[in-house]
């Protein structure tokens, strides 16, 4: 598998040039702002996110300075509701780092939080970039909706392969879907380029979910054993899905029994996760994954070849392929 950094190649430059410009977009003049968005600034992740943007701009015509604050403004407004993730969901750790509602209490996250998303925002308008703005405000909407409707289907834990389909299209696509989006519209492509990429950005963002789902059925590297957090976290996910949907009646009971009542189980959640691999759902899931990551290189082929291209269809087959 290509790694990321020879899949940033034909962007190399951009990449680094714009983490510059990302660290002159959070600067304030309220220290203690200072000091905790230098320490978000020291966790950073894969650039995934960047990394769509700037290689569909390079696709549709190239990069320019209307394309680094595209990816300021997915970076800020992302990065926001992270941090009010992380408060939502009561979790003190992110990538290995202390979450900042662990460091700094909820309060000091939530208005952090608020002042990315005004940076985003004021960024966009101080430069008239009103289409980038609706992009990512229709992104960061989805997003919102995604997370309540699977707050509200958790209740009832049996839902069917539709319904998990459109949360994570809203929940993670979406965010994918607007990277692209905006590479596009950043380079000057007419509105149909945009809406392809748009729809490029959402095949690999499914994709890229599913993916993640299936690392819970994976060992551990730690203790050689499933991971099975999501069950624990009692959240749906397609391979259990598919065992619901070809269980009876009484099996099915039994099975959100267990995802209910005995999720902090060991041994059930084990034998659940055998059961969902037995009943071939893991592979379900996989044929699935490789259906949509397909559509969106088929998508791709449309467009003029080129080092960006190459780098794009390398990027769609990574989040297929990544090990974590």
């Amino acid at each position: 598998m290509t790694s990321l950094n020879e899949i940033k190649l034909p962007v190399e430059k951009h990449i680094a040039e714009f983490e510059k410009k990302f660290r002159e977009s959070m600067k304030s003049s309220v220290p203690l702002l200072d000091r905790i968005t230098a320490y978000l600034l020291k966790r950073k992740g894969k650039q995934i996110r960047p990394l769509f943007v700037f290689l569909t701009a390079e696709v549709c015509g190239g990069v320019n300075e209307t394309t680094y604050r595209a990816a300021s403004l997915i970076e800020l407004l992302h990065t926001a509701t992270l941090v009010h993730d992380d408060v939502v969901d009561d979790s003190n750790e992110r990538r290995g780092f202390f979450s900042l509602n662990a460091l700094w209490k909820n309060k000091v996250s939530v208005l952090i939080g608020d002042f990315l998303l005004s940076k985003g925002l004021l960024l966009a308008l101080q430069n008239n970039d009103f289409e980038l703005l609706r992009i990512v405000s229709d992104a960061t909407r989805e997003m919102s909706e995604g997370e309540l409707l699977q707050i509200e289907k958790a209740r009832r834990l049996d839902i069917e392969e539709d319904v998990y389909f459109e949360i994570i299209r809203k929940k993670t696509a979406s965010l994918i879907a607007s990277c692209c989006a905006c590479g596009a519209a950043s380079s000057g492509a007419d509105n149909d380029t945009i809406m392809k990429l748009h729809r490029f950005g959402e095949l690999t963002g499914i994709a890229f979910q599913i993916k993640d789902d299936l690392f819970d059925y994976s060992k551990s590297l730690e203790t050689g054993k499933p991971n099975g957090i999501d069950i624990k976290e009692k959240k749906m996910t397609l391979p259990l899905i598919y065992l619901l949907s070809n269980s009876g009646w009484a099996e099915k009971r039994r099975i959100i029994n267990v995802v209910k009542n005995n999720n902090d189980n060991p041994q059930k959640v084990s034998a659940l996760i055998q059961q969902v691999k037995d009943c071939g759902g893991i592979a379900y899931a996989e044929k699935r994954m490789m259906q949509y990551r397909d559509e969106a290189l088929q998508m791709l082929s449309e467009f003029n070849p080129g080092p960006a291209r190459d780098s794009l269809e390398k990027l769609v087959v990574f989040t297929t392929e990544r090990k974590h």
